[in-house]
C-alpha cells in the first residue's frame, strides 16, 4: 500500500535578519517519498538560503532513473532553484539516494556562493 504524502507547499526560511517565503516542491521519480527522505531533502535544501537572498522557489526531483546498461540501482537528484533574476539547475547521480541529494546540495551551495560573490563585486565596482 502506498502512503500519500502531501506536497510541501510554502515554507518560511530565515535569511539574515529578514524572513522570506519560499516554495519547495519535492517530486519522487520511481520511488516512494517517505517522511524521512522528504525531511532530509527539505533540511538540506533549506540550508541553501543562507548563501544567497531572494530564493523564490525550488523544484526538487529525487528517485531512480532507468539505466538499462548499468548494473545496480542508480539514484538521482535534480534541483531547479529560482532567484529573482537568475535560476540554477543541477542534476547528480549516486549509488545511494542520500548521497545524490548531498551532491546536488553541495554543488548548488558552491554555485550560489560564486553567484553571490560575483553579484557583490559587480555592485561594489558600480558604486566605486
Amino acid at each position: 500500500m502506498t502512503k500519500a504524502v502531501p506536497p510541501l507547499g510554502r515554507r518560511t526560511a530565515s535569511v539574515g535578519m529578514t524572513c522570506r517565503d519560499m516554495t519547495i516542491t519535492i517530486e519522487p521519480k520511481g520511488i516512494e517519498l517517505t517522511d524521512a527522505i522528504r525531511t532530509y531533502a527539505e533540511e538540506k535544501f533549506m540550508s541553501l538560503t543562507k548563501y544567497v537572498e531572494g530564493i523564490e522557489k525550488m523544484d526538487i526531483d529525487i528517485g531512480m532513473e532507468s539505466h538499462h546498461h548499468v548494473n545496480g540501482k542508480v539514484y538521482m537528484c535534480s534541483a531547479h532553484v529560482f532567484l529573482r533574476n537568475k535560476d540554477f539547475y543541477v542534476k547528480k547521480e549516486a549509488e545511494e539516494l542520500y548521497k545524490a541529494i548531498d551532491k546536488v546540495k553541495d554543488h548548488l551551495r558552491n554555485e550560489l556562493a560564486e553567484y553571490k560573490d560575483r553579484h557583490l563585486k559587480k555592485h561594489r565596482s558600480d558604486n566605486a
